[in-house]
């Protein structure tokens, strides 16, 4: 059985080691102290997936008080089609509608085809008008 909770300060170094082990790209927030900065503005950010005490899968639950984003869903590849995904985006989405977000939105690599038809399975729209631009910055 999964169980869903919120991420804190001493789950950092097990998410970050989730991410690598479920395949994820490394992106330039991708340490202790970004995901710490995280937490320490919104506790109820990141929301983990534990089974039997480990931690299998997490999504990262952002609003801005406009809208709402998913980002770094993740799943341990031991647990994958077991419904982790699917309990995690549920749960977000109940937490952002309780917000009042009317809009959620998810960062999603455009070239993993597996993670294309999981949102889309969820009911979400590929939105074609729009393309997404960065700008990442270095430490320091």
């Amino acid at each position: 059985m999964t169980e869903l909770g919120d991420g804190s300060r001493d789950d950092v170094e097990d998410v970050l080691a989730l991410w690598a082990r479920s395949g994820s790209p490394s992106t330039v927030s991708d340490d202790v102290e970004s995901l710490a900065s995280l937490l320490d503005h919104d506790p109820r950010s990141l929301l983990l997936a534990h089974a039997d005490g480990k931690l299998v899968g997490s999504l990262i639950v952002a609003w801005n008080g406009w809208r709402g984003s998913f980002f770094r869903l993740a799943v341990d590849p031991r647990h994958r089609r077991r419904g982790v995904a699917t309990e995690l985006v549920r749960e977000g989405e109940r937490r952002l509608r309780e917000l009042g977000a009317l809009r959620i939105d998810a960062i999603v690599a455009s070239d993993d085809a597996a993670a294309m038809g999981l949102w889309r399975a969820f009911g979400y729209e590929r939105q074609e008008d729009r393309t997404r631009f960065v700008r990442n910055f270095t430490a320091g």
